[in-house]
């Protein structure tokens, strides 16, 4: 379930398994330039499935789309001029941006609202993961609380996407307490339903990113963390 890697040179055969997995539906684990993330393919109905039903959150702000460049992120949402120069001064880094989500976006989330947190980490796993998928991974961060749904883990996969239930769209998001991040890869290894983590043998900060949404015409913060805002 651990496959231990040089972030910088990634072995084909590993990034190559991780990428069948997540096309199959799995969910794989690995670093970011914060804490640990969990993920799935966007095209994968079921690790989407899966991925929703793991973390619990009904709040879809929760969940960031990874991307590997900003033409990626045009492919998925809609960008204007100040926002393209902006995330692009951002990035890669640790920001989330809420944006708004292009309709096959939200066909392909299957999310009530028009938007989608999307992120270009700083770190060289994810864009390498990316890379021999070909496509963006659908996140969450992993979080201790997580092992606690082990009662659960059987029915992984096979439950709808949890509704919506959030209230305006300007309402911030609470920071997860760092006392429920992980520190190390190995931690991971028991959170239910997960198939794989990358683990690059480096011990994380426990920090969560900065949460921005570009929805509202002005630019407002809904989480502080570890990008600094305004800049």
């Amino acid at each position: 379930m651990i496959s231990y890697i040089v972030p910088e040179n990634i072995d084909d055969r590993i990034l190559e398994r991780s990428a069948r997995l997540l096309s199959e539906g799995g969910l794989v684990a690995f670093p970011t330039d914060t804490s640990w993330v969990i993920t799935c393919a966007l095209s994968s109905r079921q690790g989407l499935k899966k991925l929703r039903r793991l973390s619990g959150e009904r709040d879809e702000r929760h969940f960031t789309l990874l991307c590997n460049s900003i033409s990626q992120i045009g492919d998925y949402c809609s960008l204007n001029n100040s926002q393209f120069r902006l995330i692009k001064k951002l990035t890669p880094g640790p920001y989330v941006f809420i944006l708004k989500a292009l309709l096959g976006t939200e066909k392909a989330l299957e999310i009530r609202r028009n938007e989608v947190g999307v992120r270009i980490p700083a770190h060289p796993v994810a864009p390498a993961v990316i890379r021999v998928l070909n496509e963006p991974l659908y996140s969450i961060t992993a979080k201790r609380s997580m092992l606690a749904a082990g009662s659960e883990s059987d029915n992984l996969g096979f439950t709808e996407p949890l509704p919506d239930e959030t209230g305006s769209n300007t309402a911030e998001l609470p920071p997860i307490p760092e006392e429920d991040l992980f520190e190390g890869g190995w931690e991971l290894e028991d959170i239910p339903g997960l198939d794989l983590v990358l683990d690059s043998g480096e011990e994380l900060p426990r920090l969560y990113s900065t949460v921005l949404d570009f929805t509202q015409g002005d630019i407002i913060l809904l989480r502080p963390g570890a990008g600094p805002w305004p800049v």
